[in-house]
């Protein structure tokens, strides 16, 4: 009643025929998914932003080195760009869950009415064609009780959430003084308010927790759908808090994480530190015993037995006596273990497709750059 009454304002009497073969319900459905279309949009902007802000960091530090981590213990040696390229991964799996989202919303209800849509027939595909919608409805029951297009665009939000709440924690891990990985700007961290050496990653620790409103306002909604009888109920208006919300906490969240990552600085000595951990290229000399034809179960057998000797004597692994290497295979002389306890041959031998090999973790940047200036 009050948009008819307020296009009566604007263009006189005519304004009183917007209703006509209308209800409530469609007009609603069909606001919401014209709203939905730009917000969807806007956000796939942000998730572009977000990358390049990722491989904006990955370009400034393409050669730093980095552990990297399984079950939060030190796995195998890393290009730090390769670890942010993982999540430029992620983010363009969102940016196509957010397409597909918005090619299924794209279809306009207007013109149901109701239930039954009306005896006075409108050319539906018209005003389809004005509004920027692909097709109309097929069925008008569904078209008044559908919200799968809004439960889709929260599933994806959610999972948007969710990877940006996986970044943070590495973020907060890395940041920590037992890291030392990255330092954030000032402008994105807070001082404690009793210790005054603290340096606490807010921006980071705030968008994890605020994954939970998303997942939340995501069951919310499925919850609100899973007992309503076709076709429309009351229940349904109970869609836009969450909607608005979600829409809400994931575009302010993007913004500001891609402003901290742009301003971020790896810390390209400390990190190069612990990837130097010989441990690391323990399974790159699993490996070149497999080369020599022991099979992968026998050569981790012997490796484990040369790990555990490291550490029984507390030495690094590779300044274990050239005869132990020898006891565990006449494969492993000095020349071969002093190979593959080099770091920048270890990396480069990486060549596998999606493996962190130099050449390979340069190439797929100047692929997202490519993407991302265009």
């Amino acid at each position: 009643m009050n948009i008819e009454a307020e296009l009566t304002r604007r263009i006189g009497e005519p304004g009183a025929k917007l209703h006509t073969a209308r209800s409530r319900n469609d007009q609603v459905a069909v606001d919401l998914r014209m709203w939905m279309r730009d917000e969807i949009a806007r956000v796939q902007d942000l998730l572009r932003g977000m990358q390049s802000a990722l491989v904006e960091l990955a370009g400034r530090h393409q050669e730093a080195v980095m552990p990297g981590y399984t079950h939060l213990q030190r796995a195998q040696p890393v290009l730090f760009a390769h670890h942010l390229l993982a999540y430029v991964e992620m983010f363009a799996r969102d940016h196509g869950r957010l397409a597909d989202a918005a090619r299924r919303l794209n279809v306009m209800p207007l013109g149901s009415g109701a239930i039954a849509g009306s005896t006075i027939v409108l050319d539906r595909e018209e005003v389809a064609k004005e509004l920027g919608f692909d097709s109309v409805s097929q069925n008008s029951m569904d078209a008044v009780s559908d919200r799968d297009f809004a439960c889709e665009a929260l599933s994806a939000l959610a999972l948007i959430g969710i990877h940006l709440s996986r970044l943070s924690e590495d973020v907060i891990l890395w940041a920590s003084a037992e890291f030392g990985f990255i330092e954030l700007s000032d402008r994105h961290t807070t001082g404690s308010s009793l210790m005054p050496q603290k340096k606490n990653p807010d921006i980071a620790e705030l968008t994890r927790g605020k994954t939970g409103r998303l997942l939340g306002n995501l069951v919310s909604l499925l919850t609100t759908l899973k007992g309503l009888p076709l076709t429309y109920n009351r229940d349904m208006q109970e869609d836009k808090e969450p909607v608005f919300d979600s829409f809400d906490t994931v575009s302010a969240a993007l913004e500001i994480f891609a402003e901290m990552m742009r301003d971020a600085v790896f810390c390209e000595e400390r990190a190069r530190a612990a990837a130097l951990d010989p441990m690391l290229l323990a399974t790159d000399l699993a490996d070149r015993l497999v080369l020599a034809g022991v099979p992968f179960r026998k050569s981790h057998e012997l490796v484990g037995g040369l790990v555990a000797r490291a550490n029984a004597r507390k030495v690094p692994l590779d300044q274990l006596p050239a005869g132990d290497f020898l006891d565990a295979s006449a494969s492993l002389t000095p020349a071969v273990v002093s190979s593959v306890f080099d770091l920048s041959s270890g990396l480069e031998a990486r060549r596998a497709p999606g493996s962190p090999s130099p050449r390979n973790v340069t190439a797929r940047l100047a692929h997202w750059q490519k993407i991302l200036a265009s």
